[in-house]
């Protein structure tokens, strides 16, 4: 399913919409729709963000020229693009900010097969691990509004792991995207306070 660039709104919550709509008016026409939005809850709102976006990126002045929030919701777009080397560079950007709406567009790309992005990942959250941290307050509350949405990410980087790097990680424990999967169940079991399973790799 296709949604229009003026649906990329609903990608953040209500409060950005001008600030999003001060980004969408900078980048480029989009080549194809963007596609296959998918929807999740931050902290209490829902929203729909998409699959992948196919515009192409802006030069750096015009990424400079807009105000910090701006880069921020550019960033989380661009995280999205069709080509993984794009979605690497804009994750980079956002990977450690402490806004709850970056979560999900983080989450998303850890159940995505480009294992240089698992590890961009695994590098931003360094505050993962840390009880108490702002990082792992956000991503445990966001893991334990959407349950379902983790599941499915879990169900991927195993997939994932299975079909592409099962020669290079022989055991799924060593996987990045494994250990990823086990600081982010962590963080959802501290805000819940209860046990978390955790999704088991085929022999």
């Amino acid at each position: 399913m296709a949604m229009t660039d003026g649906g990329l709104v609903a990608a953040f919550p209500h409060q950005l919409a001008n600030d999003v709509r001060a980004v969408l008016a900078v980048m480029p026409e989009a080549r194809i729709a963007p596609a296959s939005p998918f929807s999740v809850c931050v902290g209490d709102e829902a929203v729909a963000i998409p699959y992948r976006i196919y515009q192409d990126e802006l030069p750096v002045d015009v990424v400079c020229s807009l105000a910090t929030v701006q880069q921020a919701i550019l960033h989380c777009l661009y995280s999205r693009h069709c080509d993984g080397l794009v979605r690497q560079r804009h994750l980079e950007q956002i990977v450690s900010s402490d806004e709850l709406w970056v979560v999900p567009f983080v989450v998303q790309l850890a159940g995505e097969y480009v294992l240089e992005i698992l590890e961009s990942i695994q590098h931003g959250l360094s505050d993962l691990p840390t009880k108490r941290s702002t990082q792992r307050l956000a991503f445990g509350d966001f893991i334990a509004r959407n349950p379902g949405f983790f599941a499915r990410t879990e169900r991927r980087v195993v997939s994932y792991w299975s079909c592409y790097y099962r020669r290079k990680f022989p055991v799924f424990d060593t996987y990045p995207g494994c250990h990823l999967l086990e600081l982010l169940r962590a963080a959802a079991i501290d805000r819940t306070g209860r046990p978390w399973l955790a999704r088991r790799a085929p022999d």
